[in-house]
């Protein structure tokens, strides 16, 4: 037990002057990170790119909701509160000029691999909204057989009205954040949501078949404990998700004025927030979850856990994904599409956006456009951030670089990072103990000045 203290300590000392515990790092949903799209992409862009969609081919779309019947105060996303439905009534109306003037432009036979809706809070729409909703993006594209739609579903903020709604639309996946179940975890992060109302939202889910459920926990909040966490974890298993997403707690005040509201006393130290990770980890690892990427943890039956096995496990905007589609089109504020040829973000303010909308075009404020240094280095944190691991065949066959040009890469990260990384004839792989360090090693990879993003902690 003494040789095995000894080693942990060494290993966290070995972490400490690696930068973990004070490094700021992009999460890497997407590469060049979001803080370095520009004005250069607009609307033609986003126009021209959907005309390059191949006819009958699969897509993915992602419907943003940027509205909440309360502010949580842990959150970062790009919400607003209202207690009337009416500025939801006039975005949802916007939203379905929006679809309309999609469909207009996508090419025939088009089918969706995924539809997702996010926010906000997409469970505040009223059943009448929904129908509306959903409707009018199966008038411009149907589901493809094998297709996913999956919503946002806030406890607090459904009933059995609304979900027969979206179970006839056909939704086979619910997403439920949970963050945390202990009482005063959630009234620090303003987030109230008891585990009686939690089961009861997912006892509504399953009564109407659909099976497939995704939650999200989070680690690094104030006051938050091992003993903690893991009775939240412990809570949450009895709830049998397909698949978790434990993400870290990012207090970013200066980014999103209400995490103001939390107690930056009561966090844990970088280094407490380690151990919170591991202690959900291993309740998840012995409940026989496969652990996907760097913060999700899946059933072997499920998707994601099934495409890790193959190869295919994907990152995008929302995390870790099976989607096959080649372009992810984001619709309503703030959305982010992504085609072969680059990012193309929507304006993030909802005047702004309703106010384009409404002038017949596309919502399109900024984004970027691909180079292909941009497709390489991309691929190569995607391997990273998927399989800690990057294949050297792979990269040189698609991307044409030269092996020697392509492991002086690797020499020089693995010198920063030394008995972190490994470099072998086949790449470069990050070992066990190293996976802590993946963000970061990553970031060796980025081209981009990352002193322009707002990055989260690496842990």
């Amino acid at each position: 037990m003494g040789e095995n203290n000894a080693s942990a300590m060494s290993t966290e000392s070995q972490l400490t002057r690696l930068g973990l515990f004070d490094a700021k790092v992009p999460r890497y949903t997407s590469y060049p990170t979001a803080p370095h799209f520009n004005a250069s992409v607009d609307d033609g862009d986003f126009a021209g790119w959907i005309d390059q969609i191949e006819p009958g081919s699969q897509v993915s779309l992602y419907i943003h909701v940027p509205f909440c019947r309360r502010l949580c105060w842990f959150c970062a996303c790009r919400t607003q509160g209202t207690r009337s439905d009416s500025p939801v009534r006039a975005y949802l109306d916007t939203l379905k000029d929006e679809v309309a003037m999609l469909g207009r432009r996508l090419p025939s036979g088009v089918t969706l691999a995924r539809l997702h809706w996010g926010g906000g809070t997409p469970t505040l729409l009223t059943p009448d909204m929904m129908k509306e909703l959903s409707e009018a993006i199966f008038a411009i594209a149907p589901m493809h057989e094998t297709g996913e739609f999956s919503v946002e579903i806030d406890p607090n903020e459904i009933d059995e009205a609304r979900l027969d709604v979206l179970a006839a639309a056909g939704m086979n996946r619910a997403s439920i954040g949970i963050q945390d179940f202990d009482p005063q975890i959630q009234s620090v992060i303003g987030r109230i949501q008891s585990y009686d109302v939690t089961r009861d939202a997912v006892d509504m889910v399953r009564a109407r078949g659909i099976a497939s459920l995704n939650a999200d926990i989070l680690y690094g909040l104030p006051h938050q404990s091992n003993e903690r966490i893991a009775e939240s974890v412990q809570k949450l298993l009895s709830l049998s998700p397909d698949r978790v997403a434990l993400y870290g707690y990012a207090h970013v005040p200066w980014m999103s004025r209400r995490q103001s509201m939390i107690p930056a006393e009561a966090l844990p130290s970088p280094e407490a927030r380690l151990k919170l990770f591991e202690t959900a980890k291993e309740l998840f690892l012995w409940d026989g979850y496969r652990e996907i990427g760097i913060d999700h943890f899946a059933r072997p039956e499920d998707g994601l856990a099934r495409a890790l096995a193959a190869g295919q496990l994907r990152r995008n905007f929302q995390g870790y994904t099976d989607d096959p589609s080649p372009a992810l089109i984001g619709l309503g504020a703030s959305s982010i599409s992504k085609f072969p040829q680059g990012f193309a973000q929507n304006l993030s303010g909802t005047s702004d956006y309703t106010a384009r909308i409404r002038d017949g075009r596309f919502a399109t404020g900024r984004g970027h456009v691909f180079t292909p240094e941009d497709n390489m280095r991309s691929r190569m944190i995607e391997q990273l951030m998927c399989e800690f691991r990057i294949s050297t065949a792979e990269i040189t066959e698609t991307f044409g670089i030269s092996r020697t040009e392509l492991n002086r890469m690797f020499a020089e990260v693995a010198d920063r990072f030394a008995g972190f990384v490994d470099v072998t004839n086949d790449g470069l792989v990050v070992p066990e103990h190293g996976k802590p360090l993946t963000r970061m090693i990553a970031r060796g990879f980025d081209a981009y000045d990352l002193s322009k993003a707002g990055h989260s902690s690496a842990i």
